[in-house]
């Protein structure tokens, strides 16, 4: 009979009883110290709220979001030209912002954005299940909690700014709209290339407006937040592909995009812009110009406010100055004796060592626009074969040749030789063959302003900014030659004179008891004498002893005091007879200036540049509109200006500056050539009544052009290059006949002298060609009342074959130039 079970009905043992009360006490126990863990940690994050919340940054101001923003220049047709500011930056609203820029950045960094509250929970557990599973690695962080990082905190790896990242997280999604936090996001977001924001991105990487974005391109993006460096499609394409292709199918597994957009997305070739210059037009110079006006009146503020600059400049005629002056400096430059490679470094016989070490030249030799670097891999008198960067080989034969022949013949001196190693530089021809080439050494400048008003539309300040800052169109006191006869001959109309007034083109000779020193014996620049010729005739061929005799009958002193009604410095302008040939000084601004009076009816205006400038919303802050002409500014009479404007226009058609004529083939050209002593600086001053252009050629420390370079052969043709396109569609415009001018045979006189008054011959010279009238004597050279000519302890280096004193060194930039500030200031 079985015993009876001492556990009474329910048949267990009490072994088992006593281990399923352990149990309950062990969950109790658990649960407890559950309980107490977790109270232990609410209360810690409690703590933690209470002491860091109210420490949280204040976020109010991102309601309305100011991001640093560069200051820009802009040309008067809205053409960007120049950008300063560490964080480059175009604050883009979010309804601005294309969908396909949004749901690119929106399926690799945050797909749930619109439907979690700052902290995405699936998003953790997806990202960490995926990184346990070996899968691609995914981030946890939302765009919310990078806008916190971002905006506010430090990337330190602590647990302290990490509890600080997600409180303010919660923070900036109670207080502010989900696209109010993706707009902060994609204006803030650094991507490389000093590009802060999408916007300023798409115009770094792809040189187009964010609008205009691809998938493609708006997929290779949005790989940049990750890290802009590594997936960078100029530094490392490879890399940056295979990110772009991943996020192309993280669109198309979201939903935003279909299959075939995927598709066409991954095989689309992208044109990444590789050029370090981000602007269209080459303006370097008055953006430099532009920055410091806008510090000095903003300070460091204007790096960072956003400023928006509106310049008179005209982009295309920009553009146009930039290429002629250039042009016209490398065609000099082909003429010269070639001064041999730039470096020489020695190539290992290994591929990748050698093309490690051409890449390490190259890198130290940039590219100077079409004036491109090379390393030679060989070379003999017949052909040179160079490779450039990315390992483009090219090939330079024949005409290609030429410009250094000397560096590849047998006797060439070891630094001058080219052989295997040499770094050179080479540039495309108009046939689209390679030519060897070198940096040139001499400097030019240019600028062209409306003399209506005194905008500036162009203005290059010199060969390549970025080798020389010094900016010669306002910096640069040189000597005008023949370029500075004009304001002589404006004098002398008002002294009687006319077009037809004949003065003698014979020698002329000053001895010491004249001059006080040395004797002088002034020269025609050919050397020839052409004896007597009326006034027109003379300016057009530039007579430099004509000018000299119109100078002695109007008096130095009276020159001095005309001179300065159009602009120029009295002190720069020594009131001596070797002013007739331009023996002072001058800057290309100061000429634009001057001949602008002659073009505009004898007004004085003021170069101007600032029309406008705009905070980041485009709220006006400053506006400026010069007066336009009126008696108050006026300089000299209108019949003044009048008939001087026939006498250039006559050196335009059958002068020293014919070729305007012939090239361009229009009426309206007035100006005048200038070629100093030795050729040391060489001029083309002239205008069409909308333009003034003034082009200067010459070496930064004062030595010859060359025995045959003229203003005319050199200066010019930069002119005619930039009027080309400047006068495109511009009617044809000729001055109006002012009143108290009448025209008789042909010739315009002042209405007093048109019927045998005034000057008609000026005579007053031996036979000898001296000037007859006695040192001493009223009105002779050197006496108290009347001109005089160079003196004192200098006078030996005044007494050369030309007439002109040694040319001035180049100023430089510290020393007495004028402010930048004071010539475009209203």
């Amino acid at each position: 009979m079985p015993s009876e079970s001492p556990a009474g009905e329910s048949g267990s043992s009490p072994a088992l009883t006593g281990w399923k009360r352990t149990l309950l006490r062990l969950t109790l126990w658990a649960f407890g110290l559950l309980f107490a863990g977790v109270a232990s940690v609410l209360i810690i994050v409690g703590v933690a709220l209470s002491v860091a919340y109210p420490n949280l940054p204040d976020i109010s101001d991102l309601s309305d979001y100011r991001p640093k923003l560069p200051l820009r220049v802009y040309s008067a047709d809205n053409v960007l030209i120049g950008e300063f500011g560490e964080e480059r930056r175009n604050m883009t609203p979010i309804a601005d912002i294309p969908q396909v820029m949004k749901n690119a950045v929106l399926a690799i960094e945050d797909a749930r954005f619109y439907s979690h509250g700052g902290v995405d929970y699936k998003g953790l557990l997806r990202a960490a299940l995926a990184n346990l599973g070996r899968a691609k690695s995914q981030g946890a962080s939302t765009i919310t909690m990078q806008v916190a990082r971002n905006v506010y905190l430090s990337s330190e790896k602590t647990f302290t700014r990490k509890l600080y990242e997600v409180l303010l997280t919660f923070k900036l999604e109670h207080q502010l709209s989900k696209d109010q936090i993706l707009e902060i996001y994609m204006n803030q977001i650094f991507l490389g290339n000093r590009a802060y924001g999408f916007a300023a991105a798409a115009d770094a990487y792809f040189g187009k407006p964010l609008k205009d974005l691809t998938v493609a391109e708006a997929a290779m993006l949005a790989g940049l937040p990750k890290a802009p460096s590594a997936y960078n499609p100029i530094s490392n394409p490879t890399r940056a592909r295979a990110r772009q292709q991943y996020i192309i199918e993280r669109m198309e597994e979201n939903g935003f995009i279909t299959a075939q957009e995927a598709e066409a997305a991954k095989k689309q070739e992208l044109a990444i812009r590789t050029s370090q210059d981000n602007t269209k037009v080459h303006a370097e110079y008055i953006a430099e110009t532009v920055r410091q006006l806008m510090y000095a009146q903003y300070g460091d503020e204007a790096y960072t406010r956003g400023l928006n600059v509106f310049t008179t400049v005209n982009a295309v005629q920009q553009d146009a100055a930039y290429r002629a002056l250039r042009k016209g400096i490398m065609d000099y430059e082909r003429r010269q004796i070639y001064r041999g490679p730039e470096e020489f470094i020695e190539l290992p016989p290994d591929g990748k060592d050698a093309d490690d070490a051409i890449d390490d030249a190259l890198a130290e030799h940039p590219d100077n626009g079409d004036v491109m670097s090379a390393v030679v891999l060989e070379a003999n008198p017949k052909k040179i074969v160079a490779v450039r960067l990315n390992s483009e080989k090219l090939e330079i034969v024949g005409e290609g040749l030429r410009p250094a022949t000397s560096g590849l013949s047998d006797k060439a001196p070891p630094k001058i030789k080219i052989r295997r190693g040499a770094v050179i530089r080479v540039a495309r021809t108009p046939k689209n063959t390679w030519e060897i080439t070198q940096l040139p050494e001499v400097e030019g400048a240019f600028v062209a302003l409306d003399p209506r008003d005194g905008a500036i539309h162009a203005l290059v300040g010199g060969f390549d900014f970025n080798k020389n800052k010094f900016n010669h169109v306002t910096q640069a006191w040189r000597q005008p030659g023949s370029g500075f006869k004009p304001f002589i001959y404006s004098a002398a109309l008002e002294k009687g004179f006319t077009p037809s007034t004949v003065v003698n083109d014979a020698p002329l000779f000053f001895d010491a008891g004249v001059t006080g020193g040395q004797p002088w014996e002034p020269k025609n620049y050919d050397g020839k004498f052409e004896g007597p010729m009326p006034l027109h005739s003379a300016l057009a061929k530039s007579k430099n002893m004509v000018s000299i005799r119109i100078l002695q009958a109007v008096g130095t002193q009276n020159a001095q005091d005309w001179i300065t009604r159009f602009g120029f410095e009295a002190e720069k302008h020594p009131p001596y007879l070797t002013m007739a040939l331009g023996a002072g000084s001058v800057t290309p601004m100061q000429m634009a200036t001057g001949y602008a009076v002659f073009a505009n009816g004898g007004y004085r205006v003021n170069p101007w540049l600032v029309t406008k400038i705009t905070d980041q919303k485009g709220k006006v802050l400053v506006e400026s509109q010069p007066p336009l002409p009126n008696e108050s500014v006026r300089a000299i009479d209108a019949r003044n200006a009048f008939i001087m404007e026939r006498l250039l226009q006559e050196v335009a058609r059958s002068g020293t500056a014919a070729r305007a004529q012939s090239v361009l083939k229009r009426p309206d050209l007035y100006g005048k050539t200038g070629t100093t002593n030795d050729s040391i600086d060489t001029w083309f001053n002239g205008f069409q009544p909308t333009q003034v252009a003034i082009v200067w050629m010459g070496y930064d420390t004062p030595r010859s052009l060359g025995d045959r370079e003229t203003g005319g052969g050199l200066s010019l043709p930069v002119w005619i290059n930039y009027m080309e396109t400047a006068l495109k569609g511009v009617p044809v415009m000729e001055p109006a006949v002012p009143e108290g001018v009448i025209n008789v045979g042909g010739e315009w006189y002042y209405e007093e002298y048109a019927r045998g008054g005034g000057v008609s011959n000026l005579g007053g010279t031996s036979a000898e060609g001296t000037p007859s009238a006695t040192p001493g004597a009223a009105g002779a050279p050197g006496s108290p009342g009347g001109p005089t000519v160079p003196r004192g302890p200098d006078d030996k280096s005044l007494m050369n074959s030309d007439g002109l004193p040694p040319n001035r060194p180049a100023q430089s930039p510290s020393d007495e130039r004028r402010s930048i500030l004071d010539l475009f200031r209203n």
